[in-house]
């Protein structure tokens, strides 16, 4: 029987077991690949069997913070068994390190692509002249039947130069095959490498550290509701639409809600509390009710209310003062809180501080 806490008698805490992963064959460890192809991955011939993957298949790689893209497997005798080479580039695409856990899974049913939009990173043109297409795309992509994921970044070398470039958009679907007759298209400005590694910038969960358990009840109500909405339906559970995160300033409220969103792949919005609050009658609601419109239409979507407490501040603070402009203030609070409480049903997840020993 579990004893109070969450774990049982042998000392196991099953209050943080959604974050155990299980043993599983195609989860493997990332090591340096030994040539810089972006478009390829490597496997010891026994890994490869045990997947049931043949040399040539295309594969899904699946990274943190839900970041995927295609690859054709190719075997390794030097590889490890549990092990899978991977370079630079896509590593970054999937945002891993060396010695970081990747999964990979067959792709029988991606499709040829009918057009694709690529455009170079900034800082790999400069000084270069001619045509790109002709001198890195075309001999790159010529009768090689390369898969590509929309948003993945891959790299050229050609007349002495190494290019990256980003796959901006595919038709059809996110990620398909590039044959002869697929229509490449290169026009438009490049893109800034400030921008990408912003992107690269994003927090994880592995950027938190001290809120294991608060991470655990978060994913239980968060995450899998958003991945595994079905689970919810079968069962007949119904899943929380708020949760509230409350503990003193630096515990890491903010961080949390901000990995959430980046490894759901949920549309963020974040909210001021102060900022909602308006003078005049009704705007503060309408400010709300925009808020959760805008978020509806880019569903899945997490929507974030930073410093709540000014859109609820506590009863005393409004007991002491008198006059009709602070009467105002509190029905002004009050009915913005009750705009909101009709708008959410609440969970609750606590965050202390933390020391580090």
């Amino acid at each position: 029987m579990p004893g109070s806490g969450g774990a049982d008698s042998k000392g196991a805490d099953f209050s943080t077991a959604i974050l155990k992963q299980k043993h599983r064959p195609n989860r493997l460890l990332v090591d340096e690949a030994l040539n810089e192809d972006s478009s390829t991955v490597s496997l010891s011939q026994n890994k490869a069997e045990e997947l049931q993957l043949f040399r040539g298949d295309t594969v899904v790689l699946r990274g943190k913070k839900r970041r995927q893209t295609v690859c054709i497997v190719l075997n390794d005798d030097t590889c490890g068994h549990e092990r899978i080479r991977i370079n630079r580039v896509t590593r970054s695409n999937l945002r891993v390190r060396l010695g970081d856990v990747i999964s990979i899974h067959a792709c029988p049913d991606i499709k040829y692509g009918k057009k694709i939009h690529v455009l170079p990173i900034d800082d790999t043109i400069e000084g270069l002249t001619g045509n790109l297409f002709d001198v890195f795309l075309k001999p790159y992509f010529q009768e090689a039947y390369r898969p590509i994921q929309k948003g993945d970044i891959f790299l050229v070398r050609g007349s002495m130069r190494a290019v990256e470039f980003k796959v901006v958009e595919t038709d059809p679907g996110e990620r398909c095959i590039v044959a002869p007759d697929t229509v490449i298209y290169c026009e438009g400005e490049p893109i800034k490498r400030e921008d990408e590694e912003e992107s690269l910038n994003e927090i994880g969960y592995d950027d938190i550290g001290g809120c294991r358990k608060q991470l655990a009840q978060i994913k239980e109500m968060v995450e899998l509701p958003l991945r595994h909405p079905g689970l919810f339906k079968a069962i007949g559970v119904k899943p929380p639409r708020g949760i509230l995160l409350y503990g003193p300033a630096g515990t890491g409220k903010t961080l949390v809600a901000r990995a959430v969103a980046n490894e759901t792949g949920a549309f963020f919005f974040l909210i001021n509390g102060p900022e909602i609050m308006s003078k005049l009658a009704g705007e503060s609601e309408s400010n709300l009710r925009k808020a959760f419109e805008e978020a509806e239409k880019n569903a899945p979507a997490i929507i974030f209310i930073d410093e709540l407490d000014a859109i609820a501040p506590k009863r005393e603070k409004q007991s002491h003062t008198n006059g009709y402009v602070c009467l105002q203030a509190g029905l002004t609070a009050r009915l913005t809180l009750e705009s909101l409480i009709r708008l959410v049903d609440w969970r609750f997840c606590r965050f202390t501080p933390k020391t580090l020993n």
